[in-house]
């Protein structure tokens, strides 16, 4: 599963990255390197022209925005059931009744400078618990992780047609199966897209069996991890300080032993 990540890139640089054409932002989103759901992140999707535009370009437009993680459908009643839709199996993503209407028509990325997994040490606590240490996992190269998501927008029935703030955009993480580089510390991850599938991805007309054809897992050998400070589990917790490498000697000789055995690196 992917239940944090850091995302620290400026609008600018995204818009760049991802041949985006506009920034629908009321205001830039800080960096943040411990988004938790339900908080504002970037998102790139690409909509239908405006209504009267449609003469002029008929394509799609690339856009940055800031959704709220944690998908709402459309249907939903209650809002609040997006705290428990921040992910989306990919391999059932096309039938399930709570993603299926947004894998159809509202793909976007999510960009991410990496995101968090942790990891049963065999160490315990006082309750006999496993410890559990939290690991940072990015691109080798330190380039953007592009995660596949969907996106809903859901109208609030008890505010006026007039009010701006009657639709909620939210989005989820599409998860798949870990490559075997980083499957130690959890048999799910996020699901990247590489920039040559991007297009196809985002392209709302795209629809089918050649949707289902873009979800693999992440090449082999494209991610490396380390171990993190425990600092990161508590989301008040922020700065870059929680993605810097954890020094060894922080931690005991059984963890070590541990850490060096299973770590990418």
């Amino acid at each position: 599963m992917c239940g944090r990540y850091a995302s620290s890139r400026r609008p600018e640089d995204l818009l760049e990255e991802f041949d985006a054409v506009e920034a629908r932002l009321a205001a830039p989103l800080a960096p943040d390197y411990n988004v938790a759901p339900t908080k504002e992140v970037y998102a790139i999707l690409e909509r239908p022209p405006a209504e009267g535009e449609q003469d002029a370009d008929p394509r799609p437009e690339r856009q940055l925005r800031a959704l709220t993680w944690g998908l709402v459908p459309s249907w939903a009643t209650d809002p609040a059931i997006g705290s428990r839709l921040i992910n989306a199996r990919s391999e059932t993503v096309a039938e399930k009744p709570a993603f299926r209407r947004a894998f159809a028509r509202r793909r976007c990325l999510l960009p991410a400078d990496g995101y968090y997994e942790w990891y049963a040490t065999a160490q315990r606590t006082a309750a006999g618990r496993p410890v559990k240490q939290p690991f940072f996992i990015r691109p080798r190269d330190g380039g953007v992780l592009a995660m596949a998501g969907l996106y809903e927008i859901w109208r609030d029935p008890d505010r006026a047609d007039d009010d701006p703030a009657r639709f909620r955009w939210t989005c989820t993480v599409l998860t798949t199966s870990a490559e075997d580089a980083v499957g130690h510390l959890h048999d799910r991850m996020p699901l990247m897209v590489d920039p040559g599938r991007r297009d196809a991805w985002l392209d709302p007309r795209a629809q089918g069996a050649d949707l289902l054809d873009l979800l693999t897992p992440a090449a082999p050998g494209a991610l490396e991890a380390y171990p993190v400070s425990t600092a990161v589990g508590n989301v008040r917790n922020n700065g870059a300080h929680l993605v810097e490498p954890l020094p060894l000697d922080g931690l005991t000789p059984e963890a070590i032993a541990e850490l060096a055995a299973e770590t990418v690196r």
